[in-house]
């Protein structure tokens, strides 16, 4: 099926679409504000909004007919009530009356079909939030965990997804660009992306199939960008969740997550889509799929491409082609590294490391592998929840330092960078770390915080909602120890957490 607009099923839903822009339809209503997107067309009247699929039939999409409309709004209404109860009410019919006028439910044969959902403020949309700054590290940690939590839940759909489900959508893609995409866009150049899409999917196609197989695949949000979440009750609320194919919605989770992490880094937040990254997979056991995320970018980039290219016609769109240049990029790969920042309790070995993180390797940058947050996760706990002193007994210790050195092992393995941020007084601690490095064959660096004790007495009484429970007793104990010979960089980290960021980055020849 190529992608089209049914221009006769379009022409009959102009007095719908007349219906639901005038004021005089909704109670209470002085004006309605009109939203139009690819595959729908929402009429936004007093506190409600109401959700019109249009009449169109693409490669990936089929609202068409009239029976297709109202089984696309129930099941986004059931689906979508999984993820955001408050803002889903319920689906309503337009019916003609006998004397050939449209009114709300009652009488008369249905005319169309719409979601009727709460109404929230525009600038609550995280694509809005985004371009005023009103995306804060705190907030995107929260969107991380509402995602996992959402994931966790969601239905597992082994009959889709995998291999095969991933295939759909690189087909998808590379039809409707091929479509759609303006001329400034060589045939060449799209050529050049499917060979290495088809690359790197034969490349993964055994990993693919082994998580669909262990469960990674399941009934997911499907169009997981920006616009899609919005800030509610001070809380993420993932919506708009894909109903109208089980190919799109039924997925892998890390494909999933992709499109978030995208959006962000195709909007320049390279540092929020870092945060988001990371904090995903401190939480959720997906680690095994990390090789899978280059290519799940650029296919996610490439979905942006087509659908932008669409909307636009038949005016090209430059969004489009950058979108397209966007796909190419993330499929180019960056060497890995792997970076160790250690110092005392209190040295800022944290704030730097994520300081860095956006900015090393594949994106979304370096995974951060933290002694604290993986001691929490063995603990079942979020990394800001405390522990008793009895989880750092020496055997605990030894157990979360081989689980840092596993986890290493595997992300370097997968191709992307790491930055461990771990104490690491032992000598033999740092020294394990190089020769893992050496083992992988890839650049080691280490860096060493120091600081005065009174700065770092002063920042512990100071810290907040941290995954370390290290407090002034434990910054005692360690101004005790026996570090040996230190032959990493060393940093003074006592001034101001950006001037210790410069000074890294010149250690490790990065962009400040």
């Amino acid at each position: 099926m190529t992608g089209r607009t049914d221009s006769h099923c379009a022409e009959s839903q102009a007095d719908v679409i007349a219906f639901l822009g005038n004021p005089a339809s909704h109670a209470g209503a002085d004006r309605v504000e009109t939203i139009t997107t690819h595959a729908s067309m929402i009429f936004l009247a007093g506190d409600r909004a109401y959700k019109l699929k249009r009449a169109v039939t693409y490669s990936f999409l089929d609202y068409g007919t009239l029976d297709q409309r109202e089984t696309a709004c129930r099941a986004e209404l059931a689906l979508n009530r999984r993820i955001a109860p408050k803002l889903y009410l319920g689906v309503r019919a337009i019916r003609r009356r006998a004397d050939g006028r449209l009114g709300w439910d009652g009488e008369g044969a249905a005319a169309d079909w719409v979601v009727e959902m709460q109404r929230f403020p525009q600038q609550a949309l995280f694509s809005h939030l985004v371009e005023a700054g009103g995306l804060t590290p705190p907030l995107m940690r929260a969107t991380a965990d509402a995602v996992v939590a959402f994931h966790q839940l969601a239905e597992t759909t082994p009959a889709f997804g995998g291999a095969e489900g991933i295939a759909a959508v690189i087909r998808i893609n590379d039809e409707n660009m091929r479509e759609v995409l303006p001329p400034s866009v060589p045939l060449a150049g799209i050529d050049r992306l499917a060979g290495a899409v088809a690359l790197a999917f034969e490349r993964h196609r055994p990993l693919l199939e082994a998580r669909r197989i262990a469960g990674k695949v399941r009934r997911c949000h499907g169009d997981l960008h920006l616009g899609n979440i919005a800030l509610i009750d001070n809380r993420p609320t993932l919506f708009d969740g894909v109903e109208f194919s089980d190919i799109i919605a039924c997925t892998d989770v890390l494909y999933d997550l992709a499109f978030l992490l995208m959006d962000l880094v195709h909007r320049g937040q390279d540092g929020l889509a870092n945060i988001v990254f990371n904090r995903y997979l401190d939480r959720a056991d997906e680690a095994d799929g990390l090789a899978l995320l280059p290519l799940f970018l650029s296919l996610r980039a490439g979905v942006r491409t087509h659908v932008t290219a669409r909307a636009a016609l038949p005016k090209p769109s430059p969004d489009a082609v950058a979108y397209f240049a966007r796909a190419v990029a993330l499929l180019r790969p960056v060497p890995p590294r792997l970076i160790a920042i250690g110092g005392l309790s209190g040295t800022g070995k944290s704030t730097l490391a994520a300081a860095l993180a956006a900015g090393v390797g594949q994106a979304p940058g370096a995974r951060l592998l933290r002694s604290d947050v993986l001691r929490k996760r063995h603990f079942g706990l979020a990394p800001e929840q405390k522990l008793p002193a009895a989880a750092y007994q020496p055997e605990i210790n030894d157990l979360i330092y081989r689980r840092l050195m596993d986890a290493t092992r595997a992300a370097l393995a997968a191709g992307y960078s790491v930055i461990l941020d771990a104490v690491a007084a032992k000598p033999g601690e740092r020294d394990a770390f190089a020769a893992l490095a050496v083992a992988a064959g890839v650049p080691f660096t280490g860096l060493w915080l120091e600081a005065d004790p009174a700065v770092l007495r002063a920042r512990l009484e100071q810290r907040r909602n941290d995954a370390s429970d290290a407090d002034v007793a434990v910054l005692r104990q360690q101004l005790d120890y026996d570090l040996g010979p230190l032959a990493w960089h060393r940093l003074d980290a006592s001034g101001d957490p950006a001037e210790v960021a410069a000074a890294a980055c010149q250690v490790l020849d990065v962009p400040a």
